[in-house]
């Protein structure tokens, strides 16, 4: 059953989808076609690239946050609103642009997505057993605390790559199991309910109902690697669901009926079913990928070494580490980069995530209200001629790699009567340059004997100037902006394409990648060591910050 568009509790409506097309792009029949499917955390969106790695057209729509408990850290979104958001923005690029939709040039759709983020639903229903939970949802603190016991955060480590936090879906699955009661009850139900239980994250959700869940025809229920790599519940060694992990974590709630309630964990390039409704109805879903690797994919970072940062609502740095998996001593995680085909090798890579990046300028625009637009926070960072001594550590559900510390709360230190908004905006986009600084030297520690030359940003914040120049200067590195900014679909769009023919090797996406701009650092040495030791002692006082 479809939901109406209308929720009539809130009275929220979604909002329509916005298109664009991009009329510099090659649409004549020389060039292929391969649809994206981006599905983030504030709004999904689909992109159409041609064989030359364009994006040719794209619609996007954003969809409610639900923040229930705020004193909580909840963090919620409708699962079918989700779903429905994504098909309306295909549909309003099909109107259109109908000849991107061209049934035989067409040939396949990626999908990439949040990660982590956890639904429940009932295969005979078709409906979800309560909200999804979003990755940053930090209401697990006390089931995180509880799994630690006396072997700490890096209990799982050796195994999954990961610590034990509240960001990873095993947690959250365990969170649903305890407090959702008709979930608990199907799930026991053996002979009855039992078996139609799935859990999936958003990847698994929306290729469930784009094969035939929406229309109970025998939908596909999958994830790639990527994804299953983040849950907590993947062993590294083997990418299958590990029976010992999902022990430790429901043993004592259900006995858990792996085999029905688990996707079935696939490779990243392969084609896996044709869509069955809509303007992509016969085209082949053929690529999955986690959003960060789908980044570092777009950006051809394929080669060991290689490493970018992705500044959206979180900021998220990954190194390309080859087919070797390193295991991180300084916070890091390890997770899988790609794999390119059921037979393929394994890519892995090292990861470090800051959880709030670009929603610190969304906090300051719809919460504080000091800005009305995003832009503006550059145009009033650029204000003032530096942080004049202010620093925000935006630890807002606590702080991630590579502290891991889910006590930290935000705060501005260094405060005096002559900031303005102006330093707040400053100390708020310095912050993601900062932070990012941290992960790239626990990732080079972690991989003794590499230095990287550069990195690679994309993101909707790699687009700010000042942000990237003062990147640039903190890691006393050069910094490079691709000319295809939409990074994270076009590694979707890749992937798919190398599973249908539209490309035949990574040499060919290594080719397509171009650089648009590049800062240099031109920072003095004592002035970025003054900021660094403040950042320093600034990010200690969010720590610890239950103090009521």
């Amino acid at each position: 059953a479809m939901s109406s568009d209308k929720d009539t509790s809130t009275g929220y409506a979604p909002p329509a989808p916005s298109t664009k097309i991009f009329s510099d792009a090659t649409v004549d029949s020389s060039v292929d076609f391969v649809a994206a499917l981006d599905i983030g955390t504030s709004s999904c969106r689909i992109i159409v690239f041609n064989s030359k790695g364009e994006a040719c057209g794209s619609a996007q729509a954003e969809f409610e946050q639900l923040f229930p408990n705020p004193g909580g850290g909840w963090h919620e979104h409708r699962p079918m609103e989700i779903y429905e958001q994504t098909m309306r923005c295909v549909e309003a690029l099909a109107k259109e642009a109908p000849s991107l939709f061209v049934k035989d040039r067409l040939k396949g759709v990626g999908i990439t997505n949040m990660r982590e983020t956890t639904v429940a639903w009932n295969a005979k229903t078709g409906e979800p057993y309560y909200n999804a939970i979003v990755w940053d949802d930090v209401r697990t603190a006390d089931i995180v605390k509880r799994m630690e016991g006396s072997d700490g955060i890096d209990r799982f480590r050796d195994v999954t790559g990961l610590p034990l936090s509240t960001y990873f879906s095993a947690t959250k699955l365990r969170w649903l199991i305890e407090n959702v009661p008709d979930l608990q009850r199907d799930l026991k139900d053996k002979d009855g309910e039992g078996p139609n239980v799935r859990f999936g994250t958003i990847d698994t959700w929306i290729i469930y109902l784009l094969t035939g869940g929406a229309l109970n025809e025998a939908p596909t229920y999958v994830t790639d690697i990527t994804n299953a790599s983040r849950t907590l519940l993947m062993k590294l060694e083997t990418r299958s669901w590990d029976e010992k992990l999902i022990d430790a974590f429901f043993g004592d709630l259900v006995d858990f009926p792996t085999a029905t309630a688990l996707p079935k964990i696939i490779s990243s390039s392969e084609v896996i079913a044709p869509c069955h409704s809509g303007a992509m109805k016969g085209v082949p879903i053929a690529g999955i990928l986690g959003d960060q690797q789908a980044a570092l994919f777009g950006q051809a970072a394929v080669s060991a070494g290689e490493a970018k940062c992705t500044y959206g609502t979180g900021a998220f740095l990954m190194m390309n580490t080859g087919t070797d998996c390193v295991p991180s001593t300084h916070g890091m995680l390890t997770t899988v980069a790609y794999q390119l085909g059921p037979k393929a090798d394994v890519f892995f890579a090292l990861e470090g995530s800051i959880s709030h990046a670009g929603s610190v300028i969304q906090w300051l625009r719809d919460k504080l209200q000091i800005i009305q637009s995003a832009p503006e926070s550059e145009s009033l960072a650029a204000s003032v001629p530096n942080n004049e001594g202010l620093y925000f550590v935006p630890a807002f559900a606590g702080l991630f790699a590579p502290y891991w510390r889910s006590d930290a709360r935000g705060c501005l230190v260094g405060m005096t009567a002559g900031h303005h908004r102006g330093h707040v905006c400053r100390a708020s986009l310095e912050a993601s340059a900062y932070q990012a600084r941290e992960l790239l030297e626990a990732m080079e520690n972690d991989c003794e004997g590499t230095t990287l030359a550069s990195l690679k940003v994309d993101g909707g914040m790699s687009m700010n100037s000042l942000l990237m120049q003062f990147q640039a200067d903190i890691l006393n590195r050069s910094v490079v902006r691709p000319k295809i900014n939409e990074t994270t679909a076009l590694g979707a769009a890749f992937a798919a394409g190398l599973a249908t023919g539209v490309w035949t090797s990574t040499d060919e996406i290594v080719a397509i990648w171009s650089e648009s701009k590049t800062w240099t650092p031109s920072m003095a040495e004592a002035e970025k060591e003054k900021y660094w030791s403040a950042w320093k002692k600034a990010i200690v006082k969010s720590f610890d910050s239950n103090f009521f």
